[in-house]
């Protein structure tokens, strides 16, 4: 990737002195990715500024995870991940921590056939506006949230032997 000339879209491609790339959008879309190892070194390589990144793409790929490296781009607006190969729920859980996510698609992984799977992540990401190429409503945000209080219990604080 890093000896890979990107392909020249309608605009024309930015460089910075020092020869990396200015762009707030990555790509990698129709690969066979099963992991993002070194991402983050690679993506700081071919960018100047990998912080302001606001659009990943990944969709298509054989990733069987939401890789936890995705939360570490605090900007991250939206984030393709669909025609992948992601079969838990609870990888979603991750990306709460993604202030200004506010795109996510999922369709095309198996985890699409789980019970509640729209509910699930639009109670888990509140923040959403889109999901799966479809806005979020009022009615959506409603049904998550009902969804929620009767499908996810609140965890049990545990008392500890010491404080009896």
């Amino acid at each position: 990737m890093l000896t890979e000339e990107p392909r020249a879209g309608l605009k024309p491609i930015h460089r910075s002195e020092g020869g990396r790339l200015l762009t707030q959008a990555i790509w990698l879309n129709n690969n066979t990715l099963g992991e993002l190892t070194q991402f983050t070194e690679t993506v700081g390589k071919l960018l100047e500024y990998p912080e302001d990144i606001y659009w990943i793409d990944l969709s298509f790929n054989d990733l069987p995870i939401i890789d936890p490296v995705l939360t570490s781009f605090y900007n991250l607006r939206h984030l393709n991940l669909h025609g992948n190969a992601i079969q838990q729920l609870s990888e979603v859980d991750k990306l709460a921590v993604l202030p200004h996510l506010r795109n996510l698609t999922l369709h095309g992984n198996p985890v699409e056939e789980e019970k509640g799977y729209r509910s699930y992540v639009l109670s888990t990401l509140p923040h959403l506006k889109s999901f799966d190429f479809s806005g979020v409503t009022k009615l959506d945000r409603t049904t998550a949230a009902v969804w929620r209080r009767m499908n996810i219990r609140p965890k049990k604080v545990r008392k500890r032997r010491d404080d009896y």
